[in-house]
C-alpha cells in the first residue's frame, strides 16, 4: 500500500530499550514483593505507559507502591540506558528510506518526552523526528486505545486511512488497528501471535519492513 504517514513506536521500535527497560523493572517489582517473570512483565506491561504499570501492579499488589518508586526506577534504567542502549538495527536505514520517498514520520509512544528525549537523543535518531514526536499524556487514553495514534495522525494532518504504524506491542497493535491504520508488528519478543490477531503484519527485521513500504 502507498502510505503517507509512517507512524513510529520509540521503546523496541526506535531503541532496542525493552530488554534492559522490563529486566530492571522485574527486579524494582520483585524488591516491592510482586514476583515475576520476564515474559510475565512483558506480557503484562509492554506498550502501556508507566502510570498503567503502577496501577496494574497495584492492583496485583493489593496495595499501592513506593511514592518514589518510578522516580528510583528512572534513574536505574537511565544509567543503563547510557551503558548499553543502542537503536534497533536496520531502523535508521529504514528512516532514511522513508524520507527519501518523501513519506512524512513522527514518533507516537507511551513513553515521557523526558525519556524518548533520552533514548533517541543516545541513540542519534532525535533528529529525524523534531517536534513530530507525540505522547500519551497528551491524549484521553493511551494504548491500547486508538487515542494517540488520532492525535498524531490529526497533528501530521494526514488521514487514519493513509497511516503505517509500526509497532512491538499487543496493546499498541490493537491500538492502531483501532484507529484505522494498518499496524506492522516488529515482533521479537515473543508476542508474534497475539500481535498477529489482533491485526498486525508481523515482521522479524527492519529490512523486511522496507520493502513493504513504496
Amino acid at each position: 500500500m502507498d502510505f503517507d504517514l509512517i507512524i513510529f513506536d520509540c521503546d523496541g521500535v526506535l531503541v532496542d530499550s525493552e530488554p534492559i527497560a522490563n529486566r530492571l523493572l522485574r527486579d524494582a517489582l520483585a524488591k516491592n514483593g510482586l514476583e515475576m517473570t520476564l515474559d510475565q512483565v512483558v506480557d503484562t506491561y509492554v506498550g502501556r505507559s508507566m502510570s498503567a504499570v503502577v496501577t496494574i501492579s497495584e492492583d496485583l499488589l493489593g496495595r499501592s507502591l513506593p511514592a518514589d518508586f518510578l522516580d528510583v526506577l528512572q534513574v536505574e534504567t537511565f544509567a543503563a540506558f547510557k551503558e548499553k542502549l543502542k537503536a534497533v538495527d536496520g531502523v535508521e536505514d529504514l528512516i532514511n528510506h522513508i524520507l527519501l520517498q518523501k513519506k512524512k514520520i513522527c514518533v507516537a509512544s507511551s513513553g515521557s518526552f523526558e525519556k524518548m528525549d533520552f533514548t533517541l537523543g543516545l541513540t542519534g535518531l532525535r533528529h529525524y523526528f523534531g517536534d513530530h514526536i507525540y505522547n500519551s499524556s497528551q491524549v484521553k487514553r493511551g494504548k491500547p486505545y486508538p487515542d494517540l495514534y488520532l492525535y498524531a495522525a490529526e497533528r501530521m494532518k494526514v488521514e487514519p486511512a493513509k497511516c503505517l504504524v509500526i509497532e512491538d506491542s499487543l496493546p499498541g497493535v490493537q491500538g492502531a488497528v483501532a484507529a484505522g491504520m494498518e499496524v506492522i508488528a516488529y515482533c521479537v519478543n515473543g508476542q508474534d501471535e497475539k500481535c498477529k490477531k489482533a491485526g498486525g503484519l508481523v515482521f522479524k527485521q527492519m529490512s523486511e519492513i522496507k520493502k513493504h513500504i513504496h
